[in-house]
């Protein structure tokens, strides 16, 4: 059970930066997998009064607030226009309707879970986050680093040329997945991000070149033999981690495909 002893809604930035340095306090996110610790936090720091909870479109990117819900990702009309909807194919089996109403995006992002289908999504687009101090860098070096006291402000997904698909594998729907992969051609990069291996979500891009002619059986084939070998896995209660190679190599190869076709 957690154990709150102050409650404050924090009137700036700045405000719950100074008070989030404090190391009994907690930013808040939905709550939900705080909610679930055995722990006792001193002051409990509340986002939701500085606008950090809409979805802003430009003509370059989208700009996601750290209190946006994953309920929002998932019916945001320009945002899954612009994915070929792989945002909503990676939250719509999260939990249920209520829980993506509560979860957040900077709670799934900043807490980087091994099964975070949010994380493995955003990772194979063309992503910065923003943090208070640290300012904007990409996701991709975000998801690497420890966890600090900074704050998550904001997601950028700059609108550069890509196509995309997602897919998961789970032992029965609304679980944490087996395994998660989302596919992408931005620029003309090829990448496959994976998640739930069970570790934190990695990025592997087509150094190797397998499909700078295309997505062709051959190469589709070659960069998936590649990812099972780059990308590795481990074991938990869900599965083990021959199976969970064995995925990424069918998984990969399907969504390659699905990208190829759009």
């Amino acid at each position: 059970m957690v154990t709150i002893q102050n409650y404050v809604r924090a009137k700036s930035l700045e405000e719950a930066y100074e008070l989030n340095q404090k190391k009994g306090n907690c930013i808040l996110g939905g709550m939900l997998w705080t909610k679930m610790q055995n722990r006792m936090i001193q002051t409990a720091i509340d986002l939701c009064d500085l606008g950090l909870n809409e979805i802003e479109e430009t003509e370059e990117e989208f700009s996601i607030g750290a209190m946006v819900s994953l309920r929002q990702l998932e019916t945001d009309t320009g945002l899954n226009a612009y994915t070929q909807g792989a945002v909503r194919d990676a939250v719509k089996d999260i939990v249920g309707v209520q829980f993506r109403n509560l979860a957040t995006v900077g709670g799934s992002i900043w807490g980087r879970f091994g099964f975070s289908d949010v994380l493995t999504v955003f990772l194979a687009m063309d992503t910065e986050v923003e943090l208070f101090q640290g300012g904007r860098i990409p996701l991709k070096e975000f998801a690497e680093k420890k966890q600090d006291r900074d704050i998550l402000v904001r997601l950028i997904v700059k609108k550069t040329a890509g196509r995309f698909a997602y897919a998961a594998v789970r032992n029965q729907s609304t679980d944490f997945p087996v395994i998660a992969c989302a596919a992408s051609c931005v620029g003309g990069e090829y990448r496959l991000a994976v998640g739930a291996r069970p570790h934190r979500a990695v990025l592997l891009c087509d150094e190797e070149k397998f499909l700078s002619g295309g997505v062709k059986e051959e190469s589709v084939k070659a960069f998936a033999n590649w990812a099972k070998e780059q990308i590795p896995t481990g074991n938990n209660h869900r599965a083990g981690a021959d199976y969970r190679t064995r995925l990424i190599g069918v998984l990969s190869q399907r969504l390659f495909y699905k990208i190829g076709e759009v």
